[in-house]
């Protein structure tokens, strides 16, 4: 693999659609207030996206270095593996937050609403310390919280905000929907990896809760993301239900969680739990302009 191929396999791309899924939410409720600042939109996603890579580099990057990546049975680790060097996967995390607080503060100097920065430094410590520090919250069994909060509740109601300077209710209700689905990726990944994190002492909370209380986090979630966009519909107008054809990808998923997968086997539904996020997102957005 050359450079270039070993640090993109690190960005993780197939969890990119996680970053995108409440850009896409948060525009759809600034669109049916009729005021979409396309600029900051953009400037939002950049933020996004780069968080995203830079969680993922300082996830690949902590995990190396403590070992509990040793017998994963997911996706290659740069680090563990031995293909990057862990000062070159850190220096990749902290670039790529850079870059995120960079287009953030450009949101900040164009909207005046110095507060954001605040905001922008609570999401970038919460990237890093997800593994990183003495104490990752991310094994203390609170990753899927944090997640929520961050990829699903300030992601979608800040894109609304930075067009319209105010919170509606509605962006909310898309937060939560795409926040569930953000996390539904989460449990999936944690779930196939019980058995090494229980060995390295790696305490999520699918390990916390087990593999059946896991699999039925997993199905609560996919639940609240239904609610949530009826919710969102309920209050702006109920061609936002189409979002609920994103959640068709799910099926094979719950199939899978509920039937018993272990394993490489869960690989699935940690993609299509992704791609379901896109699909609410998109829909809430298309919804939205052909009412």
């Amino acid at each position: 693999m050359t450079t270039f191929e070993i640090f993109l396999a690190g960005a993780r791309p197939r969890t990119l659609p996680a970053a995108v899924a409440p850009i896409l939410a948060g525009a759809a409720s600034a669109a049916f207030e009729g005021d979409v600042d396309l600029l900051l939109t953009l400037f939002a996603l950049m933020v996004a996206l780069w968080l995203q890579i830079g969680v993922n580099y300082a996830n690949d990057y902590s995990d190396g270095i403590r070992g509990t990546d040793e017998a994963r049975t997911g996706p290659t680790r740069i680090t563990a593996s031995g293909l990057a060097r862990p000062e070159h996967v850190k220096l990749a995390a902290l670039l790529s937050f850079a870059i995120a607080c960079i287009f953030g503060l450009a949101i900040v100097a164009l909207t005046g609403q110095w507060w954001l920065v605040a905001v922008g430094a609570a999401c970038v410590l919460a990237a890093w310390y997800y593994t990183g520090g003495k104490h990752p919250y991310g094994y203390l069994g609170l990753g899927e919280v944090f997640v929520f909060i961050f990829f699903g509740l300030v992601a979608t109601v800040g894109t609304t905000y930075v067009s319209l300077l105010t919170a509606p209710w509605h962006a909310w209700a898309a937060g939560s929907a795409v926040g569930a689905l953000a996390c539904a990726v989460l449990v999936g990944n944690n779930l196939r990896d019980i058995p090494t994190d229980r060995e390295t002492g790696k305490r999520t909370l699918a390990v916390r809760l087990g593999e059946g209380g896991t699999r039925v986090l997993y199905a609560a979630l996919a639940a609240l993301a239904v609610v949530s966009i009826v919710a969102f519909a309920a209050g702006t107008t109920w061609w936002a239900l189409l979002a609920l054809l994103g959640l068709g990808v799910l099926v094979g998923p719950l199939r899978l969680i509920l039937g018993g997968a272990t394993g490489r086997a869960l690989i699935p539904v940690i993609q299509a739990s992704g791609m379901a996020g896109i699909g609410v997102g998109l829909g809430l957005l298309v919804g939205v302009f052909m009412a």
